[in-house]
């Protein structure tokens, strides 16, 4: 990691140190938010610390703390956490090259740390040298970053003690419309998330909480078949092509 860090010129270095660090930042107020929240559901104080630091996946942690402070079942929270995580399969085969070669002890470090932030600032490099900068310099910030937030938010979670006073609550729906909202340029992407809703907004009244989330996955049959192919952009504007014969209004008034 440090060979490549030297390897990086100076100004790309600088920039990607300044993206990473906005992202980190982002990060752990969002990681404030996950600490706050589990401890004003009533979870012990050193359970999101641990969470953070064993499981690092924000999306199954809010959606783990989501179920069981709802009155969930903690398998079914644990269920539903494995399934989101399941999109970190194809993730390991992007990024897969950048822990290439290395020892057993940095690719178990590196797919700790392999989450949606670290891969889209990986595949956004040209260079292997490039990648795994970004990949170790991402992730390396991230945990960092996510773990103090989190710390910071379950000592501030109690000593504030209603955390939905403020709005927190919030943000874990707000993360994972987050992560859905760029796979929704796709129709069958759109249809499998309003039938996942669907299926939700139905069984929730009539069923424990938890299942109504694992039910949801239904909805997936919706999207099928999968489209591959990119979204549809918009019609570009194509250059007015200029006719052999047809003479702009200055020559027209030049009599040429």
């Amino acid at each position: 990691m440090i060979r490549s860090i030297w390897r990086t010129p100076e100004k790309d270095l600088a920039d990607l140190l300044r993206d990473i660090a906005l992202v980190c930042v982002a990060d752990a107020l969002v990681g404030v938010s996950f600490g706050a929240i589990a401890v004003g559901l009533g979870l012990p104080l050193w359970l999101p610390m641990l969470m953070s630091v064993v499981v690092f996946a924000g999306a199954a942690q809010f959606l783990f703390i989501g179920i069981v402070g709802a009155g969930g079942n903690p398998v079914a929270a644990l269920a539903a956490g494995l399934l989101v995580n399941v999109r970190h399969v194809p993730f390991g085969f992007a990024v897969g090259d950048v822990l290439t070669g290395t020892g057993w002890l940095r690719r178990i470090a590196g797919s700790h740390v392999m989450v949606d932030e670290t891969v889209a600032f990986t595949l956004a490099q040209r260079t292997p040298a490039r990648r795994r900068t970004a990949y170790w310099l991402c992730g390396a910030g991230l945990f960092t970053a996510w773990n103090l937030g989190v710390v910071a938010g379950a000592f501030g979670g109690r000593a504030v003690g209603d955390t939905d006073a403020f709005g927190l609550d919030a943000a874990f729906p707000a993360v994972l419309l987050a992560l859905l909202l760029p796979s929704l340029d796709r129709a069958g992407n759109r249809r499998a998330a309003l039938a996942g809703v669907a299926v939700a907004l139905v069984t929730t009244p009539f069923l424990p909480a938890g299942l109504p989330v694992l039910l949801a996955l239904a909805g997936v049959a919706a999207g099928l078949p999968y489209d591959a192919k990119p979204a549809p952009a918009a019609a570009e504007e194509k250059p007015a092509v200029k006719q052999p014969n047809e003479k702009q209004p200055n020559e027209q008034k030049a009599g040429r």
